[in-house]
């Protein structure tokens, strides 16, 4: 039986951060996909690094948000270094813009929220948005500068973090689908993955919405993973004679320019279980919010259309944390977050599992809050 000091269960962006500060801590990692690292919520995500809330149930987040921002450059220039490779990294910027009647009252209330919340917020009137991005349609109705948000290209990301944890010699299986975790009383020492035990001080279950289904016959461990799949799709154009260079938002949709022309449109909110299917209601949804914002997209080239599936909660808010399980910590239901909030999380991760405590408070996070089953006695019930 192999036996390592953290078991990953998840090699997208989430697991592979992870496991790039453990191995950091010079401790031995190995991390289990039940396919290639990295082809699922990862790849499928745009890469917009925002710290605001897309909506009331996401305020609780905005302290995680804007500490995972904070790190975000020195995260990735140390994955760059490492790695060799580009990950496309950008601070731009970002406009939000207010298509509704009403819109001068809406951007009035976010600049408000925003101010409340500490987030840097600019007023700018609609020439000024124009200056800025002259692709900018007709139907804006007031707009607002972001200036602290950023991109990256989450693919470049995610293969960079892969390829950096190689080199700090996390061992990576492919196609081992984890089915059951090895529990001894109180204690998770490792899991069951194709058939073979593997052995492991600390087990992390970091495998976006298929989190839930790690351990499907065990109800204590299944209760602080109540994950389910929120399936969105996406658009990739390339513009013809107009270039974008900041983020354009609005209540209906986005659009994000990646450093080589092309234009990335999304996105939709779907409970569709495990359908990653496009459709054509979904995709008309995005390119109408595209065109809205930016008009001159009409001629844009179509270059791929694609659908991810984030991990949903039952709030909306990530798990994240020791369990009522020794040994045993979650880091998922990232939601539409994941890219933003991988350097946080991993970090987080590391100092419970270095120390045992955090300098960042993250208990309105913790798996324990959907716990329905008394725990065994003795089980430990904070970090």
């Amino acid at each position: 039986m192999s036996s390592f000091d953290v078991a990953i269960v998840g090699g997208g962006l989430i697991g592979a951060s992870i496991a790039y500060e453990l191995s950091a801590e010079k401790l031995r990692v190995v991390i289990l996909d039940s396919q290639h690292p990295g082809q699922e919520a990862s790849w499928a995500a745009a890469g917009m690094l925002s710290p605001g809330p897309d909506s009331p149930e996401a305020l609780p987040l905005v302290p995680l948000m804007k500490e995972s921002l904070r790190v975000y450059p020195k995260f990735v220039a140390a994955i760059e270094d490492l790695s060799g490779k580009s990950v496309e990294f950008a601070r731009e910027g970002a406009l939000q813009i207010f298509l509704a009647p009403q819109g001068e009252s809406e951007r009035d209330t976010l600049f408000s929220e925003y101010r409340r919340l500490e987030l840097r917020v600019e007023p700018l009137s609609l020439d000024a948005a124009r200056r800025l991005e002259p692709s900018l349609g007709p139907n804006a109705r007031a707009a607002a500068f972001l200036p602290n948000e950023g991109t990256v290209n989450p693919r470049s990301l995610t293969a960079a973090v892969i390829a950096a944890v190689r080199r700090l010699g996390v061992e990576i299986h492919t196609g081992r689908a984890v089915n059951a975790l090895i529990r001894e009383n109180n204690r998770c020492t490792g899991v069951i993955a194709a058939a073979e035990r593997i052995s492991a001080k600390f087990v992390v279950v970091a495998a976006g919405c298929f989190s839930a289904g790690v351990a499907p016959q065990d109800n204590l461990v299944s209760q602080f993973i109540p994950t389910r799949p929120v399936r969105g799709q996406m658009v990739s154009l390339r513009p013809k004679g107009i270039s974008l260079r900041h983020v354009l938002r609005s209540d209906r949709g986005y659009i994000v320019p990646r450093h080589d022309g092309r234009a990335i449109a999304g996105s939709t909110l779907e409970n569709a279980g495990l359908d990653k299917h496009v459709t054509p209601r979904g995709l008309q949804q995005i390119l109408n919010a595209a065109l809205e914002l930016a008009p001159a997209l009409a001629d844009a080239e179509l270059l791929e259309t694609w659908a991810g599936l984030r991990p949903g909660t039952p709030d909306d808010l990530p798990i994240l944390g020791p369990t009522g399980i020794d040994g045993l910590l979650i880091a998922t239901g990232h939601y539409r977050n994941g890219i933003l909030l991988a350097p946080v999380t991993a970090n987080l991760l590391r100092e419970w599992i270095t120390t045992g405590k955090t300098t960042f408070d993250a208990e309105i996070f913790s798996p324990l809050r959907f716990t329905r089953e008394k725990l065994p006695t003795g089980a430990a019930l904070s970090s």
